[in-house]
């Protein structure tokens, strides 16, 4: 590997993820990166318009052969997007909205280097069951949905009673598309 990888992410997911790839990286995370987007820009899109922009703020990690990694995870029902919940009553509500449908998970990666960079977006279709107000409150009261986008991780619980199919990646719905980042970087 030519390059010395930074992942710009907190998330114990996606440096469990990346570890797992077997490459050696760092992680580094600059504060108060904002999240926002154009409210019409369309939704599919929004992830790796988020990723694009956390790069962005990287600028001065890019001197040499360093290689920042940095993504964002979304959940879209129908036109709506679903994103990290604010309270335990919105994770509820999120999940009650999932219940029984089928939703995409969308996310945006964007690596970039001091003299290229590569933008790319994975989706996986993930269904799940008609949740109980019981299981939503279960998983709710035990587990930390505030972090997750969409208010569930498919590691957990909810996602072993509840998930009954998944067409794409399932790293990607954890908030990495491993496979995929490592087919990139080895092209990069």
């Amino acid at each position: 590997m030519k390059y010395h990888i930074i992942l710009s992410s907190n998330s114990p997911r996606r440096k469990e993820l990346l570890a797992g790839l077997d490459l050696d990286f760092e992680v580094r995370v600059i504060k108060g990166i904002s999240e926002s987007y154009p409210q019409d820009l369309p939704v599919m899109q929004i992830a790796e318009y988020i990723a694009v922009e956390k790069a962005g703020a990287y600028k001065q990690e890019l001197a040499g052969d360093n290689l920042v990694i940095t993504a964002d995870t979304v959940v879209i029902l129908g036109d709506a997007v679903l994103g990290k919940p604010k309270t335990l009553d919105d994770a509820r509500r999120m999940l009650r909205l999932l219940s029984g449908k089928t939703h995409h998970v969308v996310t945006g990666v964007c690596l970039t280097s001091e003299t290229k960079q590569k933008r790319f977006s994975v989706v996986t279709d993930v269904t799940f069951k008609e949740l109980s107000d019981s299981e939503i409150d279960y998983y709710v009261d035990r587990y930390q949905p505030l972090d997750k986008a969409g208010a569930y991780g498919i590691q957990e619980w909810i996602g072993y009673v509840g998930v009954t199919s998944i067409s794409g990646s399932y790293f990607n719905v954890m908030g990495l598309p491993v496979q995929r980042i490592y087919d990139e970087i080895t092209k990069f």
